[in-house]
């Protein structure tokens, strides 16, 4: 029978309902002449690009053919050739926000702002005296429009210009007494972001202060971290919060928002000890629309793919545990989908033929139930045989094998080896970890509450295309008969997961 290993991450309040977690994996859907309607892909590794100080890295931009990165408390601006140059210094610690009117960059420190002229090359700080701060940051016909830090307002500066700002031109979203969170502009209309409202501005070109109400464009939920806002598919998604409660995640649909996080992601979120410093961002690759939203204080990341609406995880692996993912932010720039270290300065190329994270270990993941859904009569069953449908004979050859050095000696966590037989050692690491890869299947009797040991098997050496990923002997189900297995793999190889099969047997217990 087909076990149903495919699917998202899934994992609820009981454990005994659903343990569908997946980690560094994502559906993608086969629409017609597959071998099955869907298969699991691994995702992208980290191609090291270069470093900007000592990090860490607080936001991407892109404009004027050069890209922009704050790392550090340094403004740096970044050429085709991954030269980097500093511009400026300023202030902080986390996250900013920037956006540019094709001439000036503004950025925005949660207070204290600043602006580089790309066309003089000068940078400079806001020092207007009527500048208030900014939080965030958005661009509209000419106009920078930022809201203000701990208040209800939201400003415009001069037109064409960041440097200067009127003591009026500002305006308070006032549809619900709550304090304003942040703000985006998407499609030349401003989204105010309220801690349990949204109300939508347009450009009406008002003599006084440009921005008005759209009537009708308000809706009761909220924003529940300034940073989680960011445009994808054609609309916007952020983490929501409300008079009610806090922790779903919606997109705009029309002028409202859309729930499209599911229960066992929002049961997750509510357990995490502060969501308020979530940080989203988005990208596409190969068709896949990706809305990244990042738990720096729970250590957790989290994805969700508009192709299919599915989530998983994404994460690095230290301690022989899952981190948060080391991404923090994220720019389109020089053909590459670059993402800067929330722990150092490097930046990164989100690379599908990359199967590390800059040589650290990529742990992928997958774990489900071994029976579809209300096919469990709680009998015991004795387990044949686990068939794993994937792209096998993937192991690495001599050129993976330099690649494979080459991004340890690069990791900042990487093995620093000189002398010869240091040297030796890491070649033979390296064919250890992908000439002949390994699965590790382990598997729960009780739902999921305690586990078997591992058991490793291999997905052929290279050109082994017909071999055969199989575990035999799996024993009879015990306890409250209910299996659940998982697979998971750390050699630097190519992932695709088309199935699994199981043989198993009935009994009459």
């Amino acid at each position: 029978m087909k076990t149903p290993i495919l699917g998202s991450s899934y994992v609820t309040r009981s454990i005994n309902a659903a343990d569908n977690r997946m980690v560094n994996l994502y559906p993608e859907i086969v629409p017609e002449g597959g071998k099955e309607p869907a298969y699991l892909m691994r995702a992208p590794g980290l191609r090291f690009l270069a470093t900007l100080g000592a990090g860490p890295v607080r936001g991407l931009w892109t404009y004027g053919g050069y890209g922009f990165a704050v790392s550090g408390d340094k403004l740096y601006r970044i050429d085709s050739s991954w030269n980097a140059t500093v511009k400026g210094t300023v202030s902080g610690s986390g996250p900013v926000s920037m956006v540019d009117n094709g001439t000036q960059l503004f950025i925005a420190c949660n207070g204290p702002s600043y602006i580089y002229n790309l066309t003089t090359d000068v940078f400079a700080q806001i020092t207007d005296p009527d500048f208030p701060g900014a939080v965030t940051v958005g661009y509209i016909d000419g106009y920078f429009v930022f809201n203000e830090p701990n208040s209800q307002r939201f400003w415009v500066t001069s037109l064409l210009d960041g440097l200067s700002v009127d003591p009026l031109d500002f305006a308070s979203a006032e549809g619900s007494p709550d304090g304003l969170v942040s703000l985006i502009v998407d499609h030349r209309e401003v989204w105010l972001f309220g801690t349990n409202s949204v109300e939508v501005w347009y450009d009406a070109g008002l003599l006084d202060f440009p921005l008005a109400r759209i009537q009708g464009a308000f809706n009761e939920i909220g924003c529940a971290a300034a940073y989680s806002v960011a445009k994808l598919d054609n609309g916007l998604f952020w983490l929501g919060a409300d008079a009610r409660g806090k922790g779903i995640i919606y997109r705009s649909q029309g002028y409202t928002g859309q729930r499209i996080s599911t229960h066992a992601v929002e049961w997750h979120i509510q357990q995490y000890s502060d969501i308020s410093d979530a940080i989203g961002y988005t990208y596409q690759q190969d068709g896949h629309s990706f809305y990244v939203l990042i738990f720096p204080t729970a250590n957790t990341t989290w994805v969700y793919d508009v192709a299919t609406g599915a989530w998983h995880e994404r994460a690095g692996w230290a301690y022989d545990q899952f981190t948060r993912h080391r991404s923090n932010c994220q720019m389109a720039f020089n053909n590459e989908i670059v993402v800067g270290d929330y722990q150092n300065g490097n930046i990164y190329a989100f690379d599908m033929t990359k199967y590390s994270d800059n040589g650290d270990v990529q742990k992928w993941l997958r774990r489900w139930r071994a029976l579809p859904t209300g096919q469990n009569d709680l009998k015991r069953t004795t387990q044949h045989s686990l068939q794993l449908d994937c792209e096998t004979g993937v192991g690495l050859d001599g050129y993976d094998f330099t690649t494979v050095i080459v991004d340890l000696l690069a990791s900042e966590s990487g093995p620093l080896i000189t002398t010869e037989s240091g040297n030796n050692l890491l070649l033979n690491f390296a064919v250890t970890e992908g000439a002949n890869p390994q699965v590790m299947l382990r598997w729960s009797d009780d739902g999921g509450h305690t586990w078997s040991s591992e058991h490793w098997k291999s997905m052929g050496k290279i050109g082994r295309y017909g071999f055969r990923t199989i575990w035999r002997r799996l024993g009879m189900t015990m306890k409250i008969r209910d299996r659940v297995y998982e697979v998971s793999g750390t050699d630097p190889v190519k992932i695709a997961v088309m199935g699994a099969e199981l043989l198993l047997s009935p009994t009459n217990a």
